[in-house]
This record gives C-alpha cells, structure tokens and sequence, in this order.
C-alpha cells in the first residue's frame, strides 16, 4: 500500500527549493555516519542505536525528543518505500510532491546528508486548495507527518486515479464510519487545550517551542497527544474516541503507555493515561475498575440555532 508523508525539508523550509532542483528529500540531525548498513526493519532497533548517539551531540534534549528525532531518521531513510508520496511545504503555502524513487544514501558534505532520491511531479499544491483537515495536518509540527488518511484527497489534487476508500481497521471503535470525524476532536483539543481542565496541569510536549506531543509515534501505533505536566514529573497518554468507546481501547492506551514508560520516562516520572469519548458502556467502566492510572473523560458538542429573522 502507498504511503503518504509530509516531510520538511530544513528548519522553515529553507531547502527545500534545494532539494526541488537536484531530486531529493533529506534529513540531519546531526547524526553524522553513514546509516547504510543500520537500517533494520524495526524503527525500535534503529532507535534503540542511535537515540544515545543523538543525546551524545544534544546533551540538553530529552528521551521524547530523541525519540521523536530518530523516528524521523528512520522512515524517511527506511520507512518509506520506491512508489510512496511525499509533500514538502516550499515555505511559501505551496507542496512540491514527489515520489520516492531510490533508497537511502548518504552525502556527507551536503545539506541534509540523509537523503532519498525523489521523482517530482510537474505539480504543485496550493495549501488553499486543501480541505481544512489535510491543510491543518500538514502544516502539523515535526520533520515528518503521516498523512495516508489523506490519500484520496491527496491523489485527486495531484490528478491522479482515487484509490480503494480507506476503512477503519481500529477495533477500538465501534462505528467505523465516525472514524474520519476523530481528527476533528484532536484538531479541536489540540488548539484549545489551555482551555480545558487537562490544560491546568499539563502542557502538551514541546520541544523547542514547537510541538511535538500530537500523534508521537509508539510502537504500537501514533499516541494522540503525548503530555506532560507543568511539574515535569508526569507524562500523561490522551486517546481520543469518536462516539461511544469500547473496553478494547483500555488495552490500547495501556500499550502506549507501556512504551513511554520504558522508552521515553526518565527515571523519576510516572505516566498516566486518559481515554476522552462522547460515550462509555458498562464494560469500559468494568474494565477501568480495576485500572488506577487510567480516566476517563467525556465530551459534549453544543449546537444551536438563532433565528435572525
């Protein structure tokens, strides 16, 4: 199956007309070895290498940024196959796309030594030519962005053939056609944490004043929002539900939790987990019976019609 990325190309942008005219996408990092014969299929290998060699050169960084930075390394260098789909915003509203044609290299004395080949296509896209949804994920903070939920937009703006309608294979969600409208509630919490009760206590994870924290990828599967709180002593796992959630998303966020406290706690935080739904059930409520460091929260959309005249 193809995938879709956004991938940024230097620190606002500043390469990317660059990598446009010499048929590339690269990253850095600092990580100044060529990666060739250390690519495994496993981005947990990849990281479990090379997060000590990145703290080495960024001693100030945390575990979750050297994480989120490795990660990053991995699927452009290993992750993305000859065939898949890459955006890169040209700083001025505007996507090159491009096709990955080639596998990693290495150029030790260029910009962003990390690099794929790339075939661009002889279109550009205007970010206003985007549906709200895709124009907020791409613009979303870090190097690289998923965007396969995306895909038929995708290929419709860039004149291609639809492909085969993307379905739900969550089985944490109960009605699979609710499951498009779950990035309207992260988008939503996302820009109006501070405006919630989590907002009082914790500050979705930043790194440099750029966020992070929203869809970091686990091993198990992106976590919505990673947060931590204002004490720094606790990272906090969201998951978000459209609808009514089922007891199988306890066994979910426990996972994701699972992975921040072996990869990315420092030794004296505590992680915690928060399911938010528009619904609970009486075997979600059984199943966090017995659960201390996961709650639960409940949303609710307000409506109204005014009669003007």
């Amino acid at each position: 199956m193809k995938d879709y990325r956004r991938v940024m190309l230097g620190s606002g942008s500043k390469y990317a007309d660059e990598c446009y005219a010499n048929n590339f996408i690269g990253l850095d990092y600092g990580i100044n070895q060529d990666l060739s014969n250390y690519l495994p299929e496993n981005w947990r290998e990849f990281n479990d290498k090379y997060i000590p060699v990145y703290l080495e050169s960024h001693p100030d960084k945390t575990k979750i940024a050297a994480g989120l930075a490795c990660g990053n390394l991995w699927v452009v260098c290993k992750g993305l196959n000859q065939g898949d789909l890459v955006l890169c915003p040209d700083g001025q509203q505007n996507y090159y796309v491009g096709e990955i044609d080639s596998d990693y290299w290495y150029k030790p004395d260029g910009i962003l030594p990390h690099r794929r080949s790339v075939k661009w296509y002889p279109v550009i896209i205007e970010s206003n030519a985007m549906s709200e949804d895709l124009r907020k994920s791409v613009g979303a903070s870090g190097a690289v962005v998923a965007l396969g939920t995306y895909a038929e937009e995708i290929e419709e703006l860039i004149g291609g053939d639809k492909p085969p309608t993307i379905i739900s294979s969550d089985d944490t969600i109960e009605e699979p056609s609710e499951f498009a409208l779950e990035k309207h509630l992260e988008h939503f919490l996302v820009q109006n944490w501070q405006h919630t009760p989590l907002g009082k206590e914790y500050d979705i994870y930043e790194d440099e004043g750029e966020l992070v924290g929203q869809q970091y990828p686990s091993d198990t599967g992106p976590i919505d929002i990673l947060a931590i709180s204002k004490d720094k002593k606790t990272l906090l796992v969201v998951e978000l539900k459209k609808g009514r959630a089922s007891d199988h998303v306890v066994g979910q966020v426990q996972r994701y939790m699972g992975f921040v406290k072996h990869e990315l706690a420092e030794p004296d935080q505590k992680v915690q987990g928060i399911i938010i739904a528009l619904e609970d059930d009486i075997r979600i409520r059984r199943a966090l019976s017995v659960t201390n460091d996961i709650n639960f929260y409940r949303y609710q959309v307000h409506f109204e019609l005014f009669k003007e005249f």
